[in-house]
């Protein structure tokens, strides 16, 4: 965000898809969803619904004028159930109505009759019953079947990763506008533009330049907009394409929870073997993904979770396998991390007991197998610019880990009712869409007669700063101040093809675009300040607004080069596309190099617990990141702080519940619990190594929205740490979120 962003945010002047003045004719949309988890419907009663004042219309499967299916990777959604209900929150009818409370009035009155059919919650259940979404897939390298003899210590375990609630701060929401020529135009609260437009343009059966999708920006995303926020624009525009009247939909923060998928929950077995001296010489693991009712983007988030299943260490045997399970939850999505986290923390819990079993120092062991330049991955990629010891020793050097440990240790000895514990944290994440077909940007800038810029892009400012970068990537090539750079809405007008915003990608790929854009632009008025000052073009030179001639030191403003290049009819209008060179990945063999570059890390965290009240706090944590040229630092270091936190309250607080049947228990602000201002760590410290080169990236810059999250990891193990300070022989599965209720049971 531009410093004017956030003051509009502060003020409360920023405008979401709520805050828009609507038209006279506005209709909203509720949605009757289903009670129960599985289901036949067997009737619909309408009651009196459709005779209440300013009930308009309720659309069920039937009134869809093109297909009644939504999915995006496998086409196995429907948009409004047609018979068969999977999840409780699943659509059934859309209503819609002139006002909200006559739309929830109408919901009183429906009644509709489901005959239950047994449902399945447990992945591993669902394995067993064979509803897979596909096939299991497997990355192997090495021979781990034959190494296992090679072995002092084998460790096997099982580990339970629960779900994640997005929490964003702007519900899902949508505003849909019917527009002459039987087209529609969606403002629509989604990270993708593109999938929402074509969806819209299958359910109502129109081609796709028949819809137009627009996006100033979200008030939160965190990935449960990239897939999620297509249902409701769909609804919303299939409302207005029937209507002819427009249509806002916009979910409570009760049916949000509800209705939406989350982070995926799985459950997962692992088996590991170390030498004598902590080398790691076979790993295992198998990763039962469960995916809730519909395949949504289960698959690519598995393959991430294979992707990232060695974290940052080099095994030399290696063996995982990912299952995707259908069940009849809500469909679980994109988060933070996509897979990324899930699979770490199953290798950092093989490590844990590995090092237990060994009576070995987790540190050293994790420490002798990280990645060096040249090793390979499991998937066949070879390690490049690889940063993760130099991250490591920053941390060791910066932040005295071995004399914080020292002071744990005597703390410990001294005090029996407080118990302290650290974890070292390393990250090593992968910056790409695994689809390759994704890694596509373009963007349109515009330079206007007097001078200033506009630029549109695919990215989506969600509030992770990517607007605030791509201006400082296109004043910095035109060598403008950014204060003469606007960013425009996302549109699919203006930008077609649009991959989401997503996979910590949105700043390379539209940044790429940006700038390539730019240059273009660069390029013309160097020939047009070269002809106007009579000299050749190597002597022209853009600098600080200005354009000079280095023989003479003779300049002009840039705003005159402009209007001489106008009146000259030179184009001041721009478009350029942007594509990941040297990725590819081959599913038949499951080897590739799937990334363009790795980002490293690695966090020290430091924990105490109330072994009386089995509360924990966080007093210290210190992390060393590899940002590359940072584009823009205070950004950055939001998103690295943002990112931990939010990690750190997967794997303790967050905990997402359902009934046995299904149904939905932290459904709510007051019974799901997330990271508040008293559960920040009381110490936050950030290294950023910007000295560490990435010719990957814009402007030598990295990724970073994604990979500080996978620190807050290191949390779960430094409480862990405090437990067994209090309890040597407590008996404690790897099983998070580690809530202090399950600290307090443990330590009974």
């Amino acid at each position: 965000m531009n410093n004017n962003e956030i003051i509009k945010h502060v003020r409360g002047e920023s405008q979401f898809i709520d805050d828009l003045k609507l038209p006279h004719d506005i209709l909203y949309g509720t949605v009757l969803t289903s009670e129960i988890p599985h289901g036949k419907i067997e009737k619909i009663d309408l009651g009196n619904a459709l005779s209440l004042k300013g009930v308009v219309q309720i659309i069920d499967h039937h009134d869809i004028p093109g297909e009644n299916q939504i999915g995006a990777i496998i086409r196995d959604e429907e948009l409004l159930s047609d018979g068969i209900v999977k999840f409780a929150g699943e659509p059934i009818l859309l209503i819609l109505s002139e006002s909200l409370d006559s739309g929830r009035e109408a919901l009183k009155e429906i009644k509709v009759d489901i005959s239950p059919i047994p449902a399945i919650t447990d992945p591993r259940e669902s394995f067993r019953a064979g509803n897979l979404i596909v096939p299991p897939r497997t990355f192997d390298y090495g021979d781990t079947d034959s190494a296992w003899e090679k072995c002092e210590v084998v460790a096997e375990g099982r580990v339970e990763s629960g779900g994640q609630e997005h929490f964003y701060m702007e519900t899902q929401a949508s505003l849909a506008y019917p527009v002459e020529k039987d087209s529609v135009k969606v403002l629509s609260s989604t990270q993708s533009p593109t999938s929402v437009q074509k969806a819209v343009s299958g359910v109502l059966g129109i081609p796709m330049n028949r819809v137009e999708v627009d996006v100033r920006r979200l008030g939160g995303g965190f990935g449960g907009k990239e897939d999620q926020a297509t249902p409701w624009a769909a609804m919303a525009a299939l409302g207005a394409y029937i209507t002819k009247r427009p249509v806002k939909i916009v979910l409570s923060r009760s049916d949000d929870i509800r209705n939406t998928g989350k982070r995926h929950p799985f459950s997962s077995d692992f088996k590991i073997g170390l030498d004598s001296s902590g080398k790691i010489v076979a790993y295992e693991a198998t990763f039962y993904q469960n995916c809730g009712a519909y395949a949504d983007l289960s698959t690519a988030i598995l393959e991430r979770a294979l992707f990232h299943a060695t974290n940052s260490y080099f095994i030399p045997n290696v063996r995982v396998t990912g299952i995707s399970c259908y069940t009849n939850l809500p469909p679980f999505t994109a988060f933070r991390g996509f897979g990324g986290p899930q699979a770490m923390f199953v290798i950092e819990s093989a490590i844990s007991k590995a090092a237990a079993k060994i009576n070995m120092n987790v540190r050293k062991i994790q420490k002798m197998n990280l990645l060096k330049e040249g090793d390979l991955f499991p998937y066949g990629m070879v390690t490049e610019n690889c940063n993760i010891i130099a991250t490591w020793e920053k941390l060791e050097e910066k932040f005295q880990v071995e004399e914080t440990y020292k002071k744990i240790d005597e703390f410990n000895r001294k005090n029996d009712l407080i118990k302290k514990g650290a974890a070292v944290m390393p990250v090593s994440f992968g910056i790409s869409f695994t689809n390759k077909m994704l890694n596509q940007a373009g963007a349109l800038v515009h330079i206007y007669t007097d001078g200033s810029v506009s630029v549109s892009t695919g990215a989506v400012e969600m509030g992770q700063g990517v607007n605030k970068k791509m201006i400082n990537v296109a004043a910095e090539t035109l060598s403008i101040p950014p204060s003469r750079v606007r960013i425009e809405t996302t549109n699919t007008t203006r930008v077609a093809n649009t991959s989401p915003t997503a996979a910590s990608s949105g700043a390379d790929l539209n940044g790429m675009a940006t700038r390539s854009a730019c240059i273009g632009l660069v390029k013309r008025l160097r020939s047009v300040a070269a002809k106007s000052m009579g000299v050749d073009i190597d002597q022209i030179k853009f600098k600080s607004g200005k354009v000079f001639n280095i023989g003479n030191g003779q300049s002009i403003l840039w705003e005159e080069l402009i209007g001489i290049a106008y009146s000259e009819r030179v184009s001041l209008t721009s478009q350029a596309y942007y594509a990941t060179p040297d990725i590819y990945f081959d599913k038949t063999k499951e080897k590739g190099k799937p990334f363009a570059y790795h980002v490293f890390g690695t966090a020290l965290i430091e924990a105490e617990l109330d072994v009386l009240r089995g509360v924990y706090k966080f007093n210290r944590v210190s992390i060393v990141h590899d940002t590359g040229k940072s584009l823009d630092q205070q950004t950055d270091l939001g998103q690295i702080e943002g990112g931990f936190i939010q990690g750190l309250g997967w794997v303790t607080v967050e905990e997402l519940l359902f009934e046995e049947g299904g149904k939905i228990i932290t459904g709510g602000s007051s019974t799901y619990k997330v990271p508040d201002i008293k559960f920040i760590p009381d110490e936050i410290n950030v290294e950023m190594m910007q000295d560490l080169k990435n010719p990957y990236a814009v402007l030598g810059s990295k990724a970073v929205g994604e990979p500080p999250f996978m620190y807050g990891i290191g949390g779960y193990f430094a409480v862990r740490k405090c437990l067994f300070a209090a309890k040597p022989d407590v008996q404690l599965n790897f099983d998070c979120p580690l809530t202090p209720e399950k600290i307090i049971i443990s330590l009974m």
